[in-house]
């Protein structure tokens, strides 16, 4: 159920009824859209009306439920991302590869979402082997400071779910259309492509800066409406002094940032890197999925595979350098 706490204190009996005068009074953490078919790949919403009490949120956790497999968060300007893996109960099917494992827990870190404002946190993934019918809790932990919201009540079955004060959000499974569209990926994330608006290179082809040689770019087809995409290429330092990439740009996003993701015990985290990329002389830089790679950020169109995306690359010493990333399927290929 929804409780708030404060880590090393207790309540007194007005922070109670503050506490309980805010669920009685405030929207529940709920889905955008509250269904989802059978077997598809989704965009599962989740929106934050509200703060703790009037606090503003800095953390937003989310436990994932058998059954909504291969997930992956959409990063978020400003915050810090963790991805808990662990085991599922059940095998799923993922384009031929059988999978054991996945992410179970989703942590957004060291944000800070006013009271005043309202926001959403989205997780792509795929509702697997589940029947239609079923409703998929998300339990919901809501971190302000030191104060914690939990909205993770359950109704029973044949129970009425409108009576409980801090329900968990869920989403119904509807029955689908025996098959779909499976894009997922996010890779680094799953990413209409723009064409070639201006670009010097061909998508695909090699490109050369100075002592930098730039190959293999690429991005990853989206859903649609799926603000966020993921870009990689390699970089290739032939020279004898050390460069770095500083920045990026794209028509086709409004902001293009350069990340880094790491796993350790098997815990996700990514990072933006406002730094850039080191490329030292005589070495290979590679951006790939799962680690260093590029984030658009508000995506004008979904990517979509066959298309192509312009970036513009600047180098610390190399200057500008334009680059075509053609769009691959979702899983790169």
């Amino acid at each position: 159920m929804k409780t708030f706490k404060k880590f090393g204190k207790t309540f007194g009996l007005a922070a109670i009824l503050s506490a309980t005068a805010f669920a009685g009074a405030e929207a529940h953490v709920t889905f955008l859209d509250k269904q989802a078919k059978q077997d598809s790949t989704i965009l599962a919403t989740l929106q934050l009306p509200h703060g703790c009490d009037g606090k503003a949120t800095t953390e937003v956790r989310v436990k994932l439920p058998e059954g909504f497999v291969f997930a992956k968060p959409q990063p978020k300007a400003g915050w810090e991302l963790e991805v808990i893996k662990g085991d599922y109960q059940k095998t799923y099917d993922n384009h031929g590869d059988k999978v054991k494992s996945g992410a179970i827990e989703i942590r957004w870190k060291n944000g800070n979402l006013s009271d005043d404002f309202y926001d959403t946190f989205v997780i792509q993934g795929k509702v697997s082997g589940v029947e239609a019918g079923t409703s998929l809790a998300f339990p919901v932990t809501q971190m302000c400071g030191d104060t914690v919201a939990a909205w993770d009540q359950v109704a029973k079955e044949g129970d009425d779910a409108h009576g409980l004060k801090s329900p968990a959000p869920l989403l119904k499974v509807v029955a689908g259309e025996g098959h779909g569209h499976d894009h997922d990926d996010m890779a680094g994330m799953d990413m209409t492509g723009m064409v070639g608006v201006g670009a010097a290179a061909t998508a695909g082809e090699t490109v050369k800066a100075g002592d930098l040689e730039i190959s293999g770019g690429f991005a990853k087809a989206m859903l649609p409406g799926q603000p966020v995409g993921g870009g990689f290429f390699t970089v290739k330092n032939n020279g004898q002094t050390d460069d770095r990439l500083v920045s990026v740009s794209s028509p086709a996003s409004g902001e293009v940032q350069i990340h880094e993701m790491e796993t350790k015990d098997n815990v996700m985290r990514m990072r933006q890197l406002k730094d850039g990329i080191a490329i030292a002389a005589g070495e290979t830089v590679k951006l790939e999925p799962g680690n260093l790679h590029l984030m658009f950020q508000k995506v004008k169109t979904p990517f979509k595979q066959g298309d192509t995306v312009p970036v513009t690359l600047t180098f610390e010493k190399a200057g500008k350098v334009d680059l075509v990333l053609q769009v691959l399927s979702a899983q790169g290929k």
